[in-house]
């Protein structure tokens, strides 16, 4: 068993996994402020809740779209396993031929989440991470990571909204029961969850005409079971995904480090 930790900007995603299954998922808030030690007891509290011993975990790996915590984080898991964890980035081996102007740049989150893609769905596949921003990663038929795109996240999108109109109030992510709304909260909620879903939809037309051939479409994330039940594409959903490709890529690189 391992532990895989996915630390975006809003939530840090954390899980136990093996060969056989996944023990859990949970989320913890990502917080600049917090030292080395809350994030242990943090982690530490996640793993008994789940009744999960410390001495069952052989190893850990990290990926992060936060530079500034990544050695905390490191430090912190490593107080609770014994074990110094594999970070996502530069040097650690993926398999994935990146084809883009600055592989460097690219998110680790896209990374994971595309080995992971590849091997549970084959290529070609078109990858929906909906959080914080919703990513789109495309990897061709080559099995070669082409690129992609950034919008807005869904909830992003409303708290700017909100903040910038002065007679729109907040609202819940629960799609309204129809389109057309008839109200302001309603005719909100069109806009954001049939918009969004509609704006997925278009982006894989969009794809699949420039590759020049159709591609599986998978999403992941906190925010996908709101948004994916209303696209008219068929889109997989697959809540493990990041954690499934942090499993790929530890075992990639153990078995790498003992040859």
């Amino acid at each position: 068993m391992i532990m895989a930790i996915d630390m975006g900007n809003t939530n840090i995603v954390i899980g136990c996994i093996d060969n056989e299954k996944t023990y859990f998922v949970e989320r913890l808030s990502t917080d600049p402020s917090k030292t080395e030690l809350e994030y242990a007891i943090g982690f530490k509290t996640v793993l008994e809740l789940y009744n999960i011993d410390v001495t069952q975990i052989e190893g850990a790996i990290i990926s992060s779209v936060v530079p500034q915590l990544v050695n905390i984080i490191r430090r912190a898991v490593e107080k609770i396993i014994g074990h110094r964890p594999y970070v996502v980035g530069p040097g650690l081996k993926t398999g994935l031929n990146i084809l883009m102007d600055n592989p460097r740049q690219v998110g680790s989150d896209l990374i994971v989440d595309a080995v992971a893609a590849v091997k549970e769905y084959g290529a070609p596949v078109i990858i929906i991470d909906v959080g914080t921003a919703t990513t789109v990663s495309v990897v061709d038929k080559n099995r070669s990571y082409i690129g992609g795109m950034i919008l807005p996240g869904v909830r992003v999108s409303v708290d700017s909204l909100v903040s910038r109109t002065s007679q729109l109030p907040r609202i819940g992510l629960e799609a309204p029961k129809k389109c057309i709304g008839k109200n302001t909260i309603d005719c909100m909620k069109s806009g954001v969850i049939f918009g969004n879903a509609a704006c997925l939809d278009g982006l894989i037309d969009r794809i699949e005409d420039e590759l020049g051939y159709p591609a599986r479409a998978v999403a992941t994330g906190g925010l996908a079971r709101v948004l994916i039940p209303h696209c008219r594409k068929k889109i997989t959903l697959d809540d493990e995904l990041l954690l499934k490709g942090l499993k790929i890529l530890y075992d990639k690189n153990t078995e790498s480090s003992k040859n």
